[in-house]
């Protein structure tokens, strides 16, 4: 009898040291819940950050070209017509208001300057007259209608002086230009100066040293305020309702390190059948003069609404085989679980989380890679 009842026990005992591994196992739950456990001496390699609220701006990236300032930028043509006698500028330079940019020899500026001339001293002449014939009225040598028609003499006068002077303003000319041309018995100069209409850089230089140019009809030059600029953006049609006028917006081309601040000043009615996209303007900060015409860009519009959410530092999100963005959350000290997430906008450091966290959450920031040889290897 002592046989059998001893192989029993050596059965009994065997199955119990059998089954006592599973006893030291992690619970089914938490296999389920997809936890793992990180042992102290080995948490120094991780860095962690709450799960924050922050508030956010709706942002839409695109493309732009640069063009010149349109509100800042003009075609320079000459109210004359002959030949450039002298140039004063090339492209490149940077003009004031008024400064002469080239020379024309012309026989207008002469008939204008001897129109006003003319005019002047008939002005002068009819002055005098009137007042010898108010002067006579008064001795009783002259009549009332001597002195009307002295009267109206000169007021003509006066009327075809200033007609004179309109057709010179015209020209451009100043008024040191006028108290020449009032000089007598001094030869007229057949020179009549071309003047800046503004202030900025001979961006363009259309015409040559001889040229004859037609007055109203040759453009000489294009001068631009470049310290502006507009960056012209394209948006699809289904981005239109995130851009509204006075958006912020970020311009960048990777040659430079610098951004540029702008402002949308102008959204288009109509969209390009080529493209599918609508032209937004934005008018853009160029203080160091680096933009360019036609320069391509990289644009990220802000709009000006707002709104609250939850935020996470980018290197907090991962991306698993799938493709799917997940974060590392912290369920207590040492213990961490895979949580996919759904994620947003981006600004700066921060990433969007739009689901799948709470404020307060605590992810993994820095050493996800361990972790992730950790929970492969449980």
């Amino acid at each position: 009898m002592a046989g059998p009842a001893l192989a029993v026990f050596t059965v009994l005992t065997a199955a119990a040291c059998n089954r006592a591994p599973a006893t030291t196992a992690k619970p089914a739950t938490d296999q389920k819940a997809g936890y793992f456990s990180v042992p102290a001496d080995q948490r120094l390699h991780l860095q962690t950050a709450p799960v924050k609220k922050v508030t956010w701006t709706a942002t839409l990236q695109t493309t732009g070209t640069v063009d010149w300032d349109n509100d800042q930028t003009s075609q320079v043509i000459t109210q004359v017509s002959g030949p450039i006698s002298r140039i004063i500028v090339d492209a490149g330079t940077h003009v004031k208001q008024g400064d002469p940019l080239l020379y024309v020899r012309s026989g207008d500026v002469t008939g204008a300057i001897s129109a006003y001339r003319k005019a002047k001293n008939r002005l002068a002449l009819a002055g005098e007259t009137l007042t010898r014939t108010r002067d006579l009225q008064a001795h009783k040598a002259a009549s009332q209608r001597d002195v009307e028609t002295a009267e109206a003499d000169y007021n003509d006068a006066g009327t075809d002086l200033e007609t004179a002077l309109q057709g010179l303003r015209i020209f451009g000319v100043t008024d040191q230009d006028l108290q020449d041309a009032e000089k007598q018995n001094v030869a007229i100069r057949p020179e009549l100066p071309m003047r800046a209409p503004l202030s900025g850089v001979v961006v363009q230089k259309l015409v040559l040293p001889g040229q004859v140019i037609q007055a109203g009809t040759t453009q000489a030059f294009v001068i631009s305020n470049t310290s502006t600029v507009w960056v012209q953006g394209h948006v699809y049609d289904r981005d239109l309702g995130k851009v509204h006028l006075g958006d912020i917006a970020d311009s960048r081309n990777p040659s430079f390190s610098e951004t540029f601040h702008g402002v949308v000043s102008y959204i288009g009615d109509m969209i390009d059948p080529a493209t599918r996209t609508t032209p937004v303007r934005i008018v853009t900060q160029n203080t160091h003069g680096l933009l360019k015409k036609d320069l391509f860009m990289d644009v990220v519009i802000h709009d000006k609404s707002t709104r609250e959410g939850l935020a996470v530092p980018t290197a907090a999100v991962l991306y698993d085989e799938n493709n799917l963005p997940f974060v590392y959350l912290q369920r207590q000290p040492g213990q961490f679980e895979q949580r996919l997430v759904k994620i947003g906008n981006q600004e700066g450091n921060d990433l969007e989380i739009t689901s799948g966290l709470k404020e307060g959450d605590v992810v993994v920031t820095q050493g996800s890679v361990f972790l992730q040889f950790a929970n492969a290897s449980q």
